[in-house]
């Protein structure tokens, strides 16, 4: 009974905590005219991480390899083929070509350092400093590229968002508190999640790559659900390529850098490759066809029903 009072508590704080999340980052693109695209980037996607960040810590100092690693490798799976894919099937994602290849670039070069880190079988600290300084470089060249340090001018303001510092505390307020209700509604239904899963025998691994990254990843999928509702497919685009490049350079590389650990043989033979695919489908279907269609996130989708139902058939230790 305990364990279905923390999956109940955690989805409520999860739906509230997102919402609110949505709300103020939406409103803080507006007050400071810059793109839904580059908070999704930066604001939401490195907030909607900090659940995968605090797990694959805890997971390392506890000896526990496989949660910390296929947390990571999980979560960007589930970012792309469950969440884009659930969020295109309610509202198509229009992709602007021209911030988005700044993106891609990134998004594929962290992917494919991610794939580096796994067939080395050891995730160590000179990798962690060198994943962490091309993070910082990205994020210096994202936010010089959109002028974000200059002030907004009043025309870079809709009119229903007035330009009065208690506007933008409001919205501070709105970001910070989603965020503190989206992680602590990811750490209660993680909690019965694993205890729900372990209570069964599945393997450490299995559950990082699917309990926890799922659990890990739930901010990320209602942050994005709820800018679908919104009709804000920028900033839910922005935050699953964002969450994604802070997944593997900032989690693994903090991780690797306050305790270096092992990479377990299991996830270099196939879910890393799922992993890669899944980037590709993406970067693809924004650089080529510009838009992530419904016809596209059925697939996305059903590609992620397909993985998780060939975990499960091999779930058991």
């Amino acid at each position: 009974m305990t364990i279905f009072l923390f999956l109940l508590a955690g989805l409520v704080l999860l739906v509230v905590g997102g919402d609110a999340l949505v709300r103020g980052a939406e409103r803080m693109a507006l007050r400071f005219g810059v793109s839904p695209l580059l908070i999704g980037l930066t604001i939401v996607g490195f907030g909607t991480s900090t659940p995968e960040l605090v797990t694959s810590l805890q997971a390392a100092f506890a000896g526990a390899p496989g949660i910390s690693v296929g947390n990571v490798v999980g979560s960007n799976i589930a970012n792309i083929l469950l969440i884009l894919g659930l969020t295109a099937l309610i509202s198509p994602i229009a992709v602007a070509r021209g911030s988005f290849r700044r993106d891609a670039v990134m998004l594929g070069l962290s992917a494919a350092l991610c794939l580096v880190i796994v067939l080395s079988g050891a995730l160590g600290r000179w990798a962690g400093f060198v994943m962490i300084a091309v993070l910082a470089g990205y994020l210096f060249y994202c936010v010089r590229s959109e002028g974000l340090a200059l002030p907004a001018t009043p025309k870079d303001v809709t009119h229903d968002v007035p330009a009065a510092p208690g506007n933008s505390l409001l919205n501070i307020a709105l970001i910070i508190g989603g965020l503190a209700l989206t992680i602590g509604g990811a750490h209660l239904f993680v909690r019965g999640a694993i205890s729900l899963a372990t209570g069964f025998g599945i393997s450490e691994t299995i559950i990082g790559l699917t309990v926890v990254a799922v659990g890990t990843s739930l901010p990320e999928l209602v942050a994005s659900l709820m800018a679908a509702f919104r009709r804000q497919s920028d900033l839910a685009l922005g935050n699953i390529v964002g969450s994604n490049i802070f997944n593997v350079l900032f989690i693994l590389g903090a991780t690797a850098i306050v305790h270096p650990i092992p990479v377990p043989a299991i996830i270099a033979q196939f879910d890393i490759w799922i992993m890669l695919a899944a980037t590709a489908a993406l970067i693809l279907a924004g650089l080529v066809f510009g838009r992530v269609s419904r016809p596209a996130g059925a697939v996305l989708f059903t590609g992620y029903c397909g993985y998780t139902g060939w975990l499960a058939s091999h779930a058991m230790a």
